[in-house]
């Protein structure tokens, strides 16, 4: 089964090999399978992409889901989840949310396509907990990053409605 979220295709049973293969005018980096992935050169200096999805990461979603993707006794570890997603589920769950039900307990996780601060970078948010998922990143925030590219810029400001 193949899901086409966002400009990329992605498999269903995870997202695969996380080695980057080519890079976008944006700055993203892409695998084999043309989903998302972080680029982290032997220095430490990450991708704009990890670098961007980790602050907002503890802007918007450490407050569920625990600091670094480590999960919460509130809502599961997105470090761990995004092993077994494909790129278009975690686009989908961000954007139309989910709510699993069992006898023990209710999990709703809400909506955010609706959110710009979070729908205008779910590329970010997955490429870093990707990087998360595969230990290529610890907890630490990213002290040497890759500037921000003016094709990034200008796609950021047109989804935030900015002219």
């Amino acid at each position: 089964m193949i899901f086409v979220a966002s400009g990329g295709v992605a498999v269903a049973d995870g997202p695969g090999d996380p080695t980057a293969v080519k890079k976008e005018d944006d700055g993203k980096w892409l695998d084999k399978e043309g989903n998302p992935t972080y680029k982290i050169s032997a220095d430490g200096t990450v991708d704009w992409f990890t670098y961007s999805g980790y602050r907002r990461y503890h802007s918007d979603c450490h407050v569920c889901h625990g600091p670094d993707g480590m999960g919460s006794t509130y809502a599961p570890a997105l470090k761990d989840s995004v092993k077994s997603m494909s790129y278009g589920d975690f686009i989908g769950v961000i954007a139309s949310g989910r709510k699993n039900i069992s006898t023990a307990q209710e999990n709703v996780m809400p909506a955010f396509g609706d959110n710009p601060n979070v729908a205008c970078y779910m590329d970010d948010l997955y490429v870093y907990l990707r990087a998360r998922s595969t230990d290529a990143w610890g907890r630490q925030r990213p002290s040497k990053k890759e500037e921000k590219t003016e094709a990034y810029t200008k796609a950021e400001d047109a989804c935030m409605g900015k002219k």
